[in-house]
Order: C-alpha cells, then sequence, then structure tokens
C-alpha cells in the first residue's frame, strides 16, 4: 500500500497532479488546500498518500499534511462519503473549520458544502463528532500564490469549481464580482470564490 510519494511534478491542476517518482507518473488527486502549497511544475513535492482500491481501479489520493490526509480517512469511513466526496470537502473547507462545524454541529455550514445535503451533515456530526476531539490539530503552513495571466486563472478556477459540484451560472456570477486583475492567482481566486459560495 503506497503511504507516501517523494518526486517531481510533472503536471499540475486543481484537483489532481502527476508526479515522476523516478521515471514512473503517478497521478495523484487533491483538494485545493493541497494545491495552494504545491510547487510549480518542475519542482519537487511529498505527499502523503492514501490508496483506494476499487473493483475497476487504484486511485491515488495525496495531501500536504498528516493532518489533511487523517480528515480524509476519518470522512470516507463515514457511510455513504466516498474518497471523491471527501476530497470535495476538504477542498471546500479546511480541516480547523471543518472541526469546529463537526464539533459544534453546525449543520448549516456542513450543508453549504456541494453534495453535503442535510442528511449527510447530520450522519458527518453523529459519527465524527467525538472522534474529532482524538486528532492533533497542528496548524497548515500558509499558501504560496503563483502568477499567470488573468484568463487562464478564470478558466482553471471555473473548472475546479464545476468539478467539485457547483453550477456554471453560479460559479460565472460569483467570479464576476470578484477581482480578477493581471495580479490574481488561481490559488487566490479559488479562496475568493469559496468564501462566497460558502455563505
Amino acid at each position: 500500500m503506497i503511504a507516501l510519494l517523494t518526486g517531481k511534478i510533472a503536471h499540475k491542476s486543481p484537483d489532481h497532479i502527476i508526479l515522476d517518482v523516478q521515471g514512473v507518473g503517478y497521478r495523484v488527486h487533491i483538494p485545493f488546500s493541497t494545491y495552494y502549497e504545491l510547487p510549480e511544475e518542475g519542482g519537487t513535492a511529498s505527499l502523503h498518500i492514501h490508496t483506494s482500491v476499487r473493483e475497476d481501479a487504484i486511485l491515488l489520493y495525496g495531501f500536504r499534511t498528516r493532518l489533511e490526509k487523517s480528515f480524509f480517512q476519518l470522512l470516507i469511513a463515514v457511510s455513504g462519503v466516498g474518497p471523491k466526496l471527501a476530497r470535495d470537502i476538504l477542498s471546500n473547507i479546511q480541516p480547523g473549520p471543518l472541526a469546529q462545524a463537526l464539533a459544534q454541529s453546525d449543520l448549516n455550514k456542513l450543508s453549504t458544502i456541494p453534495g453535503i445535503g442535510r442528511k449527510t451533515a447530520e450522519r458527518l456530526v453523529l459519527e465524527l463528532k467525538d472522534k474529532i476531539g482524538k486528532i492533533d490539530m497542528s496548524s497548515l503552513p500558509a499558501a504560496d500564490a503563483r502568477q499567470i495571466p488573468a484568463d487562464d486563472v478564470t478558466e482553471d478556477v471555473i473548472s475546479a469549481l464545476l468539478n467539485l459540484g457547483y453550477k456554471e451560472p453560479q460559479v460565472r456570477k460569483v467570479l464576476a464580482g470578484l477581482d480578477a486583475g493581471e495580479a490574481v492567482s488561481v490559488e487566490g481566486l479559488l479562496k475568493q470564490a469559496l468564501k462566497v459560495l460558502m455563505k
């Protein structure tokens, strides 16, 4: 079972990377929080890996911190929450605020995450509220924003948000109201958009 991969980033996008480990390219699915902290293509990265084995595929999910991986593994242990949904949850909400929402049974906050209805939010609280307190909540490192042209930024952000389950008209409306100037980064615009969408 693969638990950790270190290699060169051959390709980087908001929902996955291809990590070149001594000539073998691993496709690793990642949440936005991990994407924000990765170096540019060609840079070296180490990811904590969860290996998901299905009948038709073996999928790798990667995280920059053990904390994120711990939350991911807690989430997929909940009935009805698969690896993709768990990844999408962590793309919408950081482990700290997620732990707080679970501890406080904040169903409204949890229900704003795409793919999480009221019943799933209730199940998350019921099954995870007591387990959250046992996780060591170390702080996540600060993100470094990368600068790329605004048109590319907007298209990358739209694609990433659509993959998370948001509707295109809603996404475009939110992005139209945000600052997408020349100096904006994918990471920065994603964070701005998610803040509005999660209200």
